[in-house]
């Protein structure tokens, strides 16, 4: 067992993977497919300037599946940890809100959130009660149809990076969760980390040839994640 007190600046990257098993799609799979559509049709800004109600009804559907899923014990043990630690950074690839509804008091989403929307006139933000469709108005400039779901779609620059970064290069202990680590920018977060002397850990459902991780721990994300923090590191439960 670690002490844990060796470790006084911890960042976490969670994906899809720790979402999974609370029911939440990872809307991939080997066709390059999201949920049925192309990516092209529903998570670039093209595809919002061409067809804003498929778009739309897409994200619609993402939220209204977000909204009945519930937090897992992956999700739970990040929660209870965090007012554990001396400095504590959590980074989330996903778009849902289960580590909020956890309890996680400071997530970097640095894909955006799905019950958050953004004007693409004024740029103005704000939360979503219900789902968004083509005919509403935006509440600060008043123009229609020009609220679209809070999501980094691709092409578009994901969110937090300077925070994430300042952390990345202060962390001595980096651990990614439920995630490949394959796509960047969040691919470089690794090397980041290890470049400054952190220790870095992989917790996914499967391996990873990333020599740059010195553990690797497969399995469920609700059955490792507690293992590792609560029996490995000796955080309370």
């Amino acid at each position: 067992m670690f002490d844990m007190s060796q470790f006084r600046r911890i960042v976490v990257l969670t994906g899809a993977g720790i979402s999974a098993e609370s029911g939440l799609s990872t809307f991939r799979d080997g066709g390059g497919l999201w949920d049925n559509h192309r990516i092209d049709e529903v998570a670039t800004p093209e595809a919002f300037d061409l067809n804003p109600d498929l778009v739309q009804r897409f994200y619609n559907q993402r939220r209204r599946a977000a909204t009945k899923a519930q937090p897992n014990a992956a999700h739970l043990c990040l929660a209870q940890v965090e007012p554990q630690c001396e400095h504590w950074t959590l980074v989330s690839q996903n778009v849902d809100d289960l580590h909020q509804r956890a309890g996680s008091q400071h997530v970097l989403s640095m894909h955006g959130q799905l019950d958050q929307y953004l004007c693409v006139n004024c740029h103005k933000e704000g939360n979503i009660t219900g789902e968004l469709s083509t005919q509403d108005v935006c509440p600060h400039c008043h123009k229609v149809a020009t609220l679209r779901p809070r999501i980094v779609w691709f092409g578009e620059m994901p969110l937090y990076l300077d925070d994430i970064m300042t952390n990345l290069m202060a962390c001595d202990l980096f651990v990614a969760i439920g995630t490949s680590g394959t796509v960047y920018p969040a691919a470089g977060f690794v090397e980041i980390a290890k470049r400054n002397k952190a220790h870095t850990v992989m917790l996914n459902l499967d391996g990873t040839d990333n020599l740059l991780f010195d553990k690797t721990i497969t399995g469920q994300a609700s059955q490792i994640v507690p293992a590792y923090f609560y029996d490995e590191l000796g955080f309370k439960r």
